[in-house]
């Protein structure tokens, strides 16, 4: 019995990351943002109006989205929460409504995530592409969601986003080096799903659907 309370004690800020005690808050739009660092207002109003313009090409989106965000400094509130995905840019998960984001420049908005190559990304496309992961799960259930192809799930959170880690000169350049880099999935996925869509009608349920 006690090790289940301390193991549950050591699991609870895994779903809900205030319990980290992160000393700055505020109430946004899109939801209530904590963070390590006091954000600059006009950076976190950007980024709330970039995300939801993003998310408005959505199908799926509701008209006012809201999440828990927590935005890091890339140290332990972030090692603790990211675990074996600290080289992530931010994460989600299935059964908890925040999105953790990694080292972020509290004025800028850039997220860093270590790599030399395709190691920076702006805080509002990423909210858009972390935000879509829910809605991907929402409209077609958690564990049904867990089955879609990566390239497709990633693909369709970079459309949402409408931008990708790599850009066009990155991805040509690991080609012809014939190197690999893990956010080309993603890149490559953006790419098919926008093709799929623009053959579908735009059709998102046709694209999770088919396969």
């Amino acid at each position: 019995m006690a090790l289940s309370a301390v193991l549950l004690l050591l699991a609870s800020p895994l779903l809900a990351p205030q319990l980290l005690a992160f000393p700055h808050k505020t109430e946004t739009p899109i939801g209530t943002v904590w963070s390590e660092e006091e954000l600059d207002p006009d950076m976190l109003s950007l980024t709330v109006e970039h995300t939801q313009e993003r998310l408005r090409t959505s199908p799926l989106a509701e008209a006012n989205e809201q999440r828990w965000v927590f935005i890091t400094d890339g140290g332990w509130r972030w090692k603790y929460v990211a675990n074996i995905s600290s080289s992530a840019f931010a994460i989600t998960r299935p059964l908890s409504p925040a999105v953790i984001v990694n080292r972020t420049d509290p004025n800028s908005g850039v997220i860093r995530n270590g790599r030399e190559l395709g190691g920076e990304r702006e805080l509002g496309g990423l909210l858009a592409h972390e935000f879509a992961h829910e809605l991907i799960r929402r409209n077609y259930g958690r564990l049904a969601s867990t089955r879609f192809p990566t390239w497709k799930v990633e693909g369709y959170c970079d459309y949402v986003a409408g931008e990708s880690t790599l850009t066009e000169a990155q991805v040509a350049r690991l080609k012809d080096d014939n190197e690999d880099h893990p956010a080309l999935i993603y890149f490559e996925g953006r790419k098919r799903v926008e093709a799929i869509l623009k053959a579908n009608g735009g059709s998102v349920d046709a694209l999770f659907e088919e396969g």
